[in-house]
């Protein structure tokens, strides 16, 4: 079946509008490696990869910006959002991770459609902030 990247958007997303690269990544415009889905989230691997397990877990939705924005207006999407890091966590790290969310430019977030990161198996001396 062939569909425009508009109508697959609008479809899995619920949206019409410039997508965020995740987006493009969810709809197969751009490549990346989808460890997980569900209705309401999805994980791919980080590109960049600081620990041996380096996910991001993404909602659909490109609502909120960023995890504030996101527990403010949808706190069950956010508990979504901690139980696909987990899953992970099970998948690939023996049960244990770190959760990550950068909040704003001068924390670090590059990309503003609100997304964790979930590392695991990480060496101690590489836990950045402690």
């Amino acid at each position: 079946m062939s569909h425009s990247f508009g109508v697959v958007a609008a479809d899995r997303l619920g949206r019409m509008s410039d997508p965020s690269i995740f987006t493009r990544i969810l709809t197969g415009e751009i490549p990346g490696e989808i460890l997980l889905e569900t209705d309401r989230v999805f994980a791919i691997r980080d590109i960049n990869p600081q620990a041996p397990l380096h996910a991001l877990v993404i909602p659909k939705s490109e609502q909120y910006r960023d995890v504030t924005e996101l527990a403010a207006g949808d706190p069950e999407l956010l508990a979504d959002m901690v139980a696909a890091a987990k899953e992970l966590a099970d998948a690939y790290a023996g049960g244990e991770y770190r959760l990550i969310f950068n909040n704003g430019a001068r924390a670090g977030q590059t990309v503003f459609h609100v997304h964790a990161h979930v590392l695991g198996d990480i060496e101690e001396s590489k836990l950045v902030g402690f």
